[in-house]
């Protein structure tokens, strides 16, 4: 889901980055900021941070399905398998459904392929 959204230029991307890691700092709970954060480490090809704010989100936010989501991408990206369904299923307990976006969403092309993810799909179809 995270890279739904077009790409920033290099420098505009560092500036937003720092600006918001400052609001961060200064305001550290801040579910948005920490969101904006998530998503912009990953468009910057930073996923390692990307990740580390998604895991953040989830203890602050267990019951949004979306941030589970979110997780998932992180961790595919990162070719993370097990852990990217185990975030990704959390995610479809928690009551994401947007099949449409997942068959289609590029973060989650490392686990395309594997059983687990045909098997999410099918549950979301019923």
């Amino acid at each position: 889901m995270k890279t739904s959204k077009p790409k920033k230029g290099g420098a505009d991307l560092r500036r937003e980055i720092d600006f918001l890691e400052a609001v961060r700092v200064r305001c550290p709970g801040d579910i948005p900021t920490i969101k904006a954060l998530g998503e912009l480490y990953t468009q910057a090809g930073r996923y390692a941070e990307g990740l580390l704010a998604d895991m953040e989100l989830t203890r602050i936010c267990p019951t949004e399905s979306m941030v589970w989501y979110n997780l998932a991408c992180s961790h595919a990206i990162l070719n993370n398998k097990d852990d990217a369904f185990r975030a990704l299923t959390q995610a479809v307990n928690l009551g994401y459904r947007d099949l449409s976006w997942m068959r289609q969403d590029k973060d989650l092309d490392s686990i395309r392929n594997d059983q687990r993810f045909r098997a999410l799909l099918q549950r979301l179809k019923t």
